[in-house]
């Protein structure tokens, strides 16, 4: 083998071993999020149950609306 080769090999593995720090933090990363999703899944679930009865409130906004307005023309009726 000449001097060539023997850089070569070197730069090679180098590379290689580059590569593979780069990427085994995130392939762990992944497998954390991963095993995480089940739960967040779960969670976001929870959170659209718990907010259902927010999709009445621009009925309760509107119904509202009316009442003080209804409210605004009777006290200027009365003079106050």
């Amino acid at each position: 083998m000449t001097t060539g080769w023997i850089v070569g090999y070197v730069i090679g593995a180098v590379v290689v071993l580059a590569v593979v720090a780069l990427v085994v933090p995130i392939l762990v990363l992944a497998r954390s999020i991963g095993r995480a999703a089940p739960l967040i899944d779960d969670e976001l679930a929870a959170a659209v149950r718990h907010t259902a009865a927010l999709r009445g409130l621009r009925t309760t906004i509107d119904h509202a609306e009316v009442i003080t307005a209804g409210l605004r023309r009777g006290r200027e009726r009365l003079g106050g």
